[in-house]
C-alpha cells in the first residue's frame, strides 16, 4: 500500500531524527539495531526512555526506522535512515495509562532540544490546554514536524461520530493520523473528525515487540509511525522544505479515500511537487482585438449555399429515380393516344357526269 520496496532505491530517511513520545523503546531490539538514541523520561522516576514493558513506543519505532531481520522477522520500517529518540511521556503500564496535557508539553519541549526533526505523538489527551498548545507552537516555530494519532474510540463513543477532539492532533499545525485496514476501511474503534488529515495502516500491523520478533497490533500509534517516518523521508531529501510545506505535499499526494484528506502516500511524495497557488496566478493582460471576420463571413455564405443547391439537386434526383422504379414494378405506361394507321376509304357514287363536245358550241 505504502510502495516501501520503490521508496528505498529514492530515500531511506538517512541523518534524520524522529522522536517517539510514548511509553519508552526498547534499545535492546536487535532489529532497531543502533538507531535508539538515549531519549529522555520526563516522568518522575518512570524509569529509562530506553526500556520498554508494555511495548506500543517499540512498535511505534519499528514501523519507522525497524531493520530487515530475516526469516520470519524479515521487516523493515519505511524509513530505516533514520535515529530514533525515545521520550517518555506515560506510564510503562501494561494495565494501560494514557499521558497529560503537561507530560505530553514537557515531552515536546525535550524532543526539541535534542534535535527531533519529527515528533510523533502515539497517545492523544482529550483536554486542550494552553501548555500543550504552546509547545506545539514554539516547536513548529522551530521547524519540527508534529505528527499525532488520533486515537480510538472508547466504547460508549463508538455510537456517536467520534467523540471529543484528540489533542494535539486537534491543532492546526499538527498532522492528526487515523487508521485503515488492509482492505482500506476505516475500523469502527478509529476516530474521525475534522482533527484528521490523514489515514495509514492500522490494522493487523507486524510491528517490533520487546525483546525480539513480531507482533500483530491495531491502533492508531502505528499509523502515526507510518507518516512520521513518511515526514522524515521528506526532510531528508528536501531540507529546504517548511512545516506547512512538507504537511500541505504528504496531503496533497495522498491516495483518495472517504477520510480525511486520503491515505498517505510516501513514494508520491518523495516524487512530486506541489506549487504554491499564488504563484501561478496569470499577469494582467490586455485583451487581444477581434480579427476582421467579413471575408470570413462571405466564404461561409458561399459554402452554405452551395452546400444547400448541391443538396437540393441530390433530393431531386433521388425522388425522380425512386418514382421511376416504382413505374415499373407497376408496369404503367405513358398516357397518349395510340397511333392510328391511315388505311384508303371508297368512293361514294354521285350524280352522272356529262362531258361536253368542245365542236359542239355551248349555250
Amino acid at each position: 500500500m505504502l510502495q516501501a520496496d520503490e521508496i528505498n532505491a529514492i530515500e531511506n530517511g538517512g541523518g534524520t531524527t524522529v522522536a517517539v513520545l510514548a511509553t519508552g523503546v526498547d534499545a535492546g531490539q536487535p532489529q532497531l539495531g543502533n538507531r535508539v538514541l538515549d531519549g529522555a523520561d520526563v516522568l518522575a522516576n518512570a524509569g529509562r526512555a530506553g526500556d520498554d514493558c508494555t511495548g506500543l513506543g517499540t512498535q511505534v519505532a519499528g514501523v519507522i526506522s525497524g531493520q530487515r531481520g530475516g526469516g520470519d522477522n524479515d521487516v523493515a520500517g519505511l524509513s530505516p535512515g533514520s535515529r530514533i529518540l525515545p521520550v517518555r511521556v506515560m506510564p510503562d503500564d501494561p494495565a494501560g495509562s494514557e499521558p497529560t496535557p503537561g507530560s505530553l508539553a514537557r515531552g515536546i519541549d525535550t524532543a526539541v532540544q535534542n534535535g527531533a526533526d519529527v515528533i510523533v505523538v502515539a497517545a492523544p489527551v482529550r483536554t486542550d490546554q494552553a501548555i500543550l498548545e504552546s509547545a506545539v507552537a514554539d516547536a513548529v516555530a522551530r521547524g519540527v514536524i508534529i505528527v499525532a494519532a488520533v486515537g480510538e474510540r472508547a466504547r460508549d463513543e463508538q455510537a456517536d461520530a467520534g467523540g471529543e477532539t484528540p489533542y494535539p492532533a486537534g491543532y492546526r499545525d499538527v498532522i492528526g493520523v487515523g487508521a485503515i485496514d488492509r482492505a482500506g476501511q476505516v475500523p469502527a474503534t478509529s476516530r474521525s473528525g475534522d482533527f484528521v488529515d490523514l489515514v495509514a495502516p492500522g490494522v493487523a500491523v507486524p510491528a517490533l515487540q520487546t525483546g525480539r520478533g513480531l507482533v500483530e497490533v491495531d491502533g492508531t500509534a502505528v499509523a502515526a509511525g507510518f507518516v512520521a517516518a513518511s515526514a522524515a523521508l521528506l526532510r531528508a531529501r528536501r531540507p529546504d522544505l517548511t512545516v506547512t510545506e512538507v504537511t500541505d505535499l504528504l496531503r496533497a499526494t495522498a491516495s483518495p479515500t472517504a477520510f480525511g484528506t486520503g491515505v498517505v502516500n510516501p513514494y508520491a511524495a518523495l516524487t512530486a511537487r506541489t506549487v504554491d497557488a499564488k504563484t501561478r496566478q496569470l499577469p494582467a493582460l490586455k485583451p487581444a482585438p477581434l480579427p476582421d471576420q467579413t471575408a470570413e463571413a462571405h466564404r461561409r455564405t458561399v459554402a452554405l449555399t452551395s452546400a444547400l443547391l448541391a443538396a437540393i439537386l441530390v433530393l431531386a434526383l433521388l425522388l425522380t429515380a425512386a418514382a421511376l422504379r416504382r413505374s415499373r414494378r407497376r408496369q404503367w405506361r405513358p398516357a397518349l393516344a395510340p397511333h392510328l394507321h391511315a388505311r384508303p376509304e371508297p368512293l361514294e357514287p354521285g350524280p352522272p357526269v356529262m362531258l361536253l363536245d368542245p365542236a359542239v358550241p355551248q349555250r
